[in-house]
């Protein structure tokens, strides 16, 4: 299972909406919930759709993948613990074996040079996903791992679940969207999982969203984004 939500610099949303998109996943389930956002967003017919949480399933040669994808995280902490719970149980019931969480840490400024960090649930785990691209030196460097993503890989330990967090630095302001950053977890994804994932359709020069192509302009326009009249003011960031 990997799981995508809206977070920092919306990392592992993109990240995760790629993988989607250029697979062809089946959305096999949709998820709404009172503990959502209070809010309807508007989609590309001008109507109005409830936030929610999808998951999809694309069957590949050696493994089936669930992706977790969506336009909101749950709003407060027992909303958070009941939400993960609810993936667990769904993963168990299909006989899942490992979990992989994607997300962004924030940093001040715009990192030239974004690093890739990981961690686990377990030794064995962290071992199994190495790779000289990430870093596993993170105690008292990086903070807790917040929401659905690092909640999920601890809850995940207390049912022997193997669980690993990929986490990419990437920008803390509000209206900033992680395309490098989340195509350097792509990149790793790729040659880890075996994905044969396109990934030219994402420039490596320059990213704006002029030089991007489909399905990526696609995945940008999903993102929720609501802004207060005044500059650098935010009401929710998706």
């Amino acid at each position: 299972m990997i799981e995508g939500l809206p977070g920092m610099g919306n990392v592992g949303k993109i990240a995760t909406d790629y993988i989607i998109e250029t697979l062809k996943a089946e959305k096999v389930i949709e998820i709404y919930s009172h503990s959502f956002p209070h809010c309807v967003l508007i989609n590309e017919d001008n109507l109005v759709d409830l936030p929610r949480v999808e998951i999809y399933q694309k069957q590949l040669k050696n493994k089936t993948l669930l992706l977790i994808a969506g336009d909101v995280q749950p709003l407060d902490e027992a909303s958070c613990y009941e939400f993960c719970n609810i993936l667990l149980d769904t993963f168990q019931k299909n006989k899942g074996k490992e979990i992989i969480t994607l997300g962004g840490i924030g940093q001040p400024e715009l990192p030239k040079n974004p690093k890739l960090y990981y961690t686990g649930n377990n030794k064995n785990v962290v071992k199994k996903y190495y790779s000289s691209i990430l870093n596993n030196d993170l105690y008292g460097v990086i903070g807790p791992i917040m929401g659905v993503s690092g909640l999920l890989i601890g809850l995940a330990k207390t049912r022997k679940i193997p669980a690993i967090s990929i986490l990419a630095e990437t920008y803390a302001h509000p209206t900033h969207a992680g395309i490098k950053e989340a195509k350097q977890i792509l990149e790793y994804l790729n040659e880890k999982l075996s994905l044969k994932l396109d990934l030219s359709q994402i420039e490596d020069e320059d990213i704006t969203e002029e030089n991007l192509k489909k399905p990526i302009k696609n995945i940008l326009k999903k993102s929720l984004i609501l802004k207060n009249k005044k500059a650098n003011e935010t009401d929710y960031i998706g």
